[in-house]
C-alpha cells in the first residue's frame, strides 16, 4: 500500500502514458478534456441552435468515460490515498508564498487563502473565477485544445501547433506567476 500512497517515479508513469497514448493513436482516438464540453451540449440540444454543437456526440461517448473516471479517481486520491505529511519546499519558496500572505505554507496543495468558501465567494473571488474561466474557455477554443489535449495528444502526435500552444501555455504560466499573481495578491 505504501507504493501507492507514494508520487510514482517519471520510469513507471511516463511508460504508463505512453502506452495509452499509442493505444488512443492506434484506435484513431485523441485525449482531451476540454472536447466533453461540446460534447454535453450537443447532448443537451446546442446543436439545434448553433452549428458548432451539431454533430455526432455518440462518436464521442467513450471521452465522456474518461471525465468520470478523473472525478472517481480524483475523489479515490483524495479521500482514500492521500498521505497527510507536510511538502518539503525550498525556504526562498516558503519565504515568498509567506510575503503573499499565506500561513501555514507546506501543509496544503490547496491553500485556504485560494480554495475555502469564504476565498470563492468574496468579490475578488468571484471575480477571478467568472474572467479566469473565460479566458480559459476561450483560450482553449481559439487553440483549439485544452492543455492536457495539446501536451499529450498533440505532442505525441508530433504536431507543431500543439507545440505553440504548449510553449504559449508555459510563457502564459510563467508571465502569470511571476507578474500578475503578485498584484492580484
Amino acid at each position: 500500500m505504501e507504493f501507492i500512497l507514494q508520487p510514482w517515479p517519471w520510469y513507471v508513469s511516463g511508460p504508463c502514458i505512453a502506452i495509452i497514448m499509442y493505444l488512443l493513436l492506434y484506435f484513431g482516438r485523441t485525449f482531451g478534456m476540454s472536447s466533453n464540453l461540446r460534447t454535453l451540449c450537443a447532448i443537451g440540444g446546442a446543436g439545434k441552435r448553433v452549428a458548432f454543437f451539431n454533430f455526432d456526440w455518440k462518436s464521442q461517448k467513450w471521452n465522456l468515460i474518461v471525465v468520470l473516471g478523473a472525478i472517481v479517481g480524483g475523489f479515490i486520491a483524495h479521500y482514500l490515498l492521500s498521505n497527510p505529511i507536510n511538502m518539503d519546499l525550498s525556504e526562498a519558496t516558503v519565504k515568498d508564498l509567506t510575503e503573499l500572505g499565506f500561513n501555514d505554507v507546506g501543509q496544503s496543495l490547496l491553500p485556504p487563502e485560494l480554495f475555502s468558501w469564504d476565498a470563492v465567494f468574496s468579490i475578488k473571488g468571484m471575480s477571478l473565477l467568472i474572467v479566469g474561466g473565460f479566458l480559459v474557455g476561450f483560450g482553449t477554443r481559439y487553440a483549439g485544445g485544452c492543455t492536457s489535449g495539446h501536451a499529450i495528444t498533440g505532442l505525441s502526435s508530433l504536431q507543431l501547433p500543439s507545440l505553440i500552444a504548449v510553449i504559449g501555455f508555459f510563457l502564459g504560466g510563467l508571465i502569470m506567476i511571476h507578474l500578475i499573481f503578485p498584484i492580484l495578491f
